[in-house]
């Protein structure tokens, strides 16, 4: 009788928090390579998987976990922990968890190495220079490799190409045609190219195609970034990375760095005090420079079941 081969459940978190630059997320360092806090569930001693992220990534990092949801599980064969960890033949199944640690811009003292998510996808932050470059870079590498018209109708409506709209959620669709394309890093490693940093097809400047990550992290952390931006828009969950007290222009900078866009300041000030989400604290910032501008803090509305998201009105060029 043939024996089944072993599987393993392995737990990761991707822990974003709110910086002074931008989103960040939680890093580790395994052998001088970059991943997501991550370990192996244990059916004896855990007894769920989110107290087992919630135990592993404390013990990692020093950072003790708030508000965790279950992200997507991941078993493709050949994406999992480099198979040369895998010697008995072992399946890896992956299920991830996203989890919010607040606002950590004041300079309060944190556990753990933080990063900036945009070293990881560039090409999502179109508000830098160096979004733009790595756009301008990657995009006409993905349509010379494209090699039909179904392929060519993914790119164009994952980039927003040819009419179509850029949906700021789909950024794991993104990262899976650069993926294929070969134009990550992970690409090579993946095909068993252990020859250098990065695939054959991978053109010169890695930073403008991210940096990698081990295992499938990279691939983890674009599925957290894509919920995280689709959660914004139907659910007031970006007040889970504010701070307590802000004003409208620091919502709206925190936003647009989650979600790499720009939007319209007057109806993104106008949509957001008619959703009821918001309410004045009567208090004002004195901003060094200008005139003061009002303090806000969430309403309780915005702590109810079904309380909507905001909306993303573009700032059209």
């Amino acid at each position: 009788m043939t024996a089944l081969p072993r599987v393993v459940i392995g737990l990761s978190a991707v822990v974003v928090a709110a910086g002074a630059r931008g989103p960040e997320v939680l890093l580790t360092q395994t052998n001088g390579a970059t991943g997501l806090p991550f370990g192996s569930f244990d059916p004896i001693g855990h007894r769920t998987f989110e107290l087992a992220v919630r135990e592993f990534v404390t013990a990692q990092t020093g950072f003790a976990l708030g508000y965790v949801e279950q992200l997507y599980t991941f078993g493709d064969r050949g994406r999992e922990a480099p198979a040369v960890d895998m010697q008995d033949g072992a399946r890896v199944v992956s299920v991830s968890y996203l989890a919010l640690a607040g606002d950590i811009s004041d300079g309060h003292e944190r556990a753990g190495i933080w990063g900036d998510w945009y070293r990881y996808f560039p090409w999502e932050d179109h508000q830098s220079d160096l979004g733009q470059r790595a756009a301008a870079m990657l995009i006409p590498a993905l349509l010379s490799w494209c090699h039909d018209e179904a392929t060519r109708d993914r790119i164009a409506s994952a980039f927003g190409l040819s009419g179509a709209p850029w949906q700021e959620s789909r950024v794991l669709e993104r990262y899976e045609l650069l993926y294929e394309a070969g134009l990550v890093a992970e690409a090579g490693r993946d095909r068993y190219d252990t020859t250098s940093a990065t695939c054959s097809n991978s053109p010169p400047g890695l930073p403008l195609s991210g940096e990698p990550m081990v295992s499938d992290h990279r691939r983890i952390l674009a599925t957290a970034i894509g919920r995280l931006r689709a959660k914004i828009l139907y659910r007031p969950i970006i007040f889970d990375l504010a701070p307590t007290v802000f004003t409208l222009s620091a919502l709206q900078d925190l936003v647009q760095q989650v979600c790499g866009v720009r939007l319209h300041k007057q109806n993104f000030r106008r949509t957001l005090e008619n959703s009821g989400l918001v309410v004045a604290t009567g208090a004002m910032l004195q901003e060094t420079g200008g005139r003061p501008a009002k303090l806000f803090t969430r309403s309780h509305a915005s702590f109810a079941f079904g309380a909507p998201g905001l909306s993303l009105p573009l700032l059209r060029r």
